[in-house]
């Protein structure tokens, strides 16, 4: 899928902090950067509109999807035409302006060898404390059906999961494995989101206990895998929420305050957060 002189224009207005009418931001890519989370909806009324979530992300968004590294100048080159190939590799980095991406995947974890299949190949997957696993040829890639996923929003706590074992045994039965997975740095990527859904394996969501965390959860996960995914609740919820962060509770307030409970199972933890009107952050269950 190549970008038109009217998606890049509509593109460049939203980089710069623009809000653009839900009727203009039709077609797939504008529908995939707001199932990302790249655009973010403005509601006035029965009028919806989108606005960049921030342009940094929507322009490494775009880079990372179609090899465009300068939006302003690939626009240049669409409304004159006539580029040579040396100024497209200059601008796009790509002599044909094609849509590609030249990396693939996700990261992987865990603390347990997992039997796994590759490319049709088996083997035991225990990447060394301090090491993570990149499963590039995604589409290839299974796992045992009674391994739990388990995401994890924060590199840190990716990386240091053996130090949160306790939390993470509560997640199933012993006898269950479980496979940490990570969206970074690979964040503006569908590749992990479109392995979850062609598989049947329970999806666990390991994020911050704040309004943004649950947004996230509800709107990219529990919406595409539904009763499969559920969000990490530890016992101790309540005690975590009451000594956590009163300023993060105060800046996502107003955009998420609101939201509508979509999976009833986290009711409870959204009622405790605006209680406290406190957040808490997910390193808090490092070592402890």
């Amino acid at each position: 899928m190549g970008i038109t002189v009217a998606q890049t224009e509509k593109l460049l207005r939203l980089a710069k902090g623009d809000t653009l009418p839900s009727s203009i931001l039709k077609g797939e890519l504008f529908e995939w950067m707001v199932s990302d989370g790249i655009l973010v909806a403005v509601t006035r009324g029965s009028r919806k509109s989108y606005r960049a979530r921030d342009g940094r992300s929507l322009r490494d968004y775009i880079a990372a999807h179609f090899d465009i590294r300068d939006l302003e100048k690939y626009c240049k080159l669409l409304q004159e035409g006539g580029a040579s190939r040396a100024e497209q590799v200059r601008m796009t980095g790509n002599s044909k302006t094609i849509a590609r991406r030249t990396f693939y995947g996700f990261m992987v974890n865990c603390y347990e060898p997992i039997p796994v299949m590759l490319a049709g190949k088996s083997f035991n997957l225990l990447p060394e404390e301090g090491t993570f696993a990149f499963i590039y040829d995604f589409n290839t890639f299974s796992i045992p059906g009674d391994t739990v996923v388990v995401g994890i929003e924060n590199a840190e706590n990716f990386r240091y999961i053996r130090e949160q074992r306790p939390l993470f045994e509560s997640i199933s039965p012993k006898e269950s494995r479980l496979l940490f997975v990570s969206r970074y740095p690979q964040e503006q990527s569908r590749d992990l989101m479109q392995w979850l859904i062609s598989i049947p394996n329970r999806y666990v969501h390991f994020g911050d206990l704040d309004l943004a965390g649950i947004h996230i959860y509800q709107s990219e996960y529990y919406r595409r895998l539904g009763e499969r995914s559920s969000f990490l609740i530890p016992q101790d919820y309540e005690y975590r929420i009451s000594t956590g962060s009163s300023e993060r509770y105060d800046n996502q307030y107003s955009r998420f305050g609101k939201m509508k409970i979509t999976d009833s199972r986290v009711a409870s933890l959204v009622e405790c957060i605006h209680r406290y009107h406190k957040g808490y952050d997910q390193e808090g269950f490092i070592g402890s």
